[in-house]
């Protein structure tokens, strides 16, 4: 009955909220998170300040609607939608799982920092786009996927293409030829079928400047009969550039339209997407390198000079910055973090790291409970069925009600902080008895006797000296420090530190399972 009654509890909290501040019931669920937007016609940078790279974005008439990278993590190809471009909430995901190798399955090896990156969407006579490439790593060749949908929330199909398009701008012109930008530095453009679903003409380099080494990113826009490709130039430390022409294929003059650190020094803005509203103006989807919070985006006014598309004001970014003039006024929202495991489908803020064995979780098997089983793994970087979502700055906590009465020897479940290094505090299952431990880099740092199959676990995220910490609690409200601290990294480049619920055995592929009753930021 405690589960029920704290359950009902909710919505009385949910609309004294909603009555007293205004905001929505899905920013009263994410209690933790930050939010963007002032609450007096006015917004502050960043957009989303957690790992949401690569940044695309289209308006599909009144709504907005933002797509991500995300690599090995599924499903894959994140869109959240918007009525405002500063409120945002998730609309689902363009790909459902990686079926092309075993390893995205854990099996025979892994595919960390592989699968979908720097994603395009458009929308074209009824249809969603979502392309993205797989990169050439360790020898592999790489390859270009479109996926395509009549809803943003699917079903959507995938085809994969022979050729490699990397980093790819999906661009349809107004003479019904369909066209991809892509490349690194040498920029190409490919043009498809009329279905955007295979290649019709090769390749055919347009562009090539060492002055812009990297420049990447590409995503490509027809402005009053000109051409114009938006990259990325630099890396991590770079700069916007813009690339303007009359035909498509060039010749292409380029100018920096933007090259901004201000907000984060030795950081600068870099790559993105732009639309335009209905009354005209335009906006640009910038991100920003935020070491392991992740890549993060801004929200940048756009204005026309000499047929320049000049990113935020007198060449910087904008802090804080009157909302876009759209028709309809946004009630404050975020993506969903918190979760209850209520539902019958998990949050869309989660992503299993790789392929998940849908064998071995449940949200039925214990209504209200997430169930994972334990299959075997030598540590945290080798478990299937880790669920993880975004940390956020400047500071971020996660808390877990775990019952460990199912584990058997050898289970080790718990919630964790990932990356390369990672961190995790959890149950650890004994032949006899269980135990409380504090694993840091795959050395055990804390360990206490557990005499109840009942605990809650926490780590906090800190944006400002990307460190987090972790404790315990045997009652749910008197929490515990446990272990040491982790001094988190990058050492899966690009991918930003996750919370992460696991449960893995380190001895036996018949482990037990562990039931999470609720995940809260």
């Amino acid at each position: 009955m405690k589960k029920f009654h704290t359950i009902m509890m909710k919505p009385v909290i949910w609309l004294f909220l909603l009555l007293s501040t205004g905001v929505s019931a899905q920013t009263a669920v994410s209690t933790g998170s930050w939010t963007p937007d002032n609450g007096n016609g006015t917004f502050k940078n960043p957009l989303m300040w957690g790992d949401w790279p690569d940044p695309d974005i289209i308006r599909v008439e009144d709504k907005f609607y933002f797509i991500s990278t995300s690599m090995h993590y599924v499903p894959g190809c994140p869109v959240a939608v918007s009525n405002d471009l500063v409120n945002w909430t998730m609309a689902g995901y363009a790909l459902e799982r990686y079926n092309e190798d075993p390893r995205y399955d854990l099996k025979g090896g892994n595919k960390y920092l592989n699968g979908s990156w720097a994603a395009t969407i458009r929308h074209h006579k009824g249809l969603f786009y979502a392309g993205f490439c797989t990169p050439e790593m360790n020898g592999e060749k790489g390859h270009f996927s479109m996926c395509t949908a009549k809803k943003i929330e699917g079903p959507w199909t995938r085809t994969i293409f022979p050729e490699y398009l990397y980093d790819p701008g999906l661009f349809f012109d107004d003479d019904g030829k369909v066209y991809v930008v892509h490349g690194q530095q040498t920029i190409y453009i490919t043009e498809l079928n009329s279905d955007a679903l295979s290649v019709k003409t090769p390749q055919r380099k347009i562009y090539d400047n060492r002055s812009f080494p990297y420049l990447e990113g590409s995503h490509m826009y027809k402005v009053n009969g000109k051409y114009y490709i938006l990259g990325s130039t630099g890396g991590t430390r770079g700069r916007q550039v813009c690339l303007r022409a009359d035909s498509i294929y060039g010749p292409y003059e380029s100018k920096v339209v933007i090259q901004d650190d201000h907000s984060y020094p030795g950081n600068g803005l870099h790559q993105g997407g732009m639309v335009q509203l209905k009354n005209g103006d335009w906006w640009f989807i910038i991100m920003q390198d935020r070491g392991p919070i992740g890549r993060v985006p801004n929200l940048e006014p756009v204005s026309w000079v000499d047929g320049w598309p000049m990113i935020g004001v007198n060449g910087k970014g904008v802090d804080t910055f009157p909302k876009p003039k759209v028709d309809k006024v946004s009630p404050i929202r975020v993506p969903a973090s918190a979760d209850e495991f209520n539902s019958s489908r998990l949050g869309l803020q989660w992503q299993w790291n790789h392929n998940p064995d849908n064998a071995n979780w449940s949200l039925t098997a214990r209504p209200g409970h997430l169930r994972l089983k334990a299959g075997m793994a030598a540590n945290l970087a080798e478990a299937r069925n880790t669920l993880t979502q975004r940390v956020e700055g400047p500071y971020s906590e996660g808390r877990v009600e775990l019952d460990a009465a199912g584990l058997k020897p050898g289970d080790v479940a718990g919630l964790g902080v990932f990356q390369f290094p990672y961190a995790y505090v959890g149950v650890r299952q004994k032949d006899k008895g269980r135990e409380l431990v504090m694993v840091n880099n795959d050395s055990t740092i804390a360990v206490v006797g557990l005499h109840t199959g009942k605990v809650w676990l926490k780590a906090q995220v800190y944006e400002k000296d990307f460190t987090a910490t972790f404790a315990y609690s045997t009652d749910g409200t008197h929490f515990i420090p446990f272990g040491n601290t982790l001094k988190m990294g990058l050492g899966l480049d690009w991918t930003a530190n996750r919370f992460a619920l696991f449960n893995f055995n380190t001895t036996s592929e018949k482990g037990g399972y562990a039931d999470f009753n609720w995940f809260r930021r």
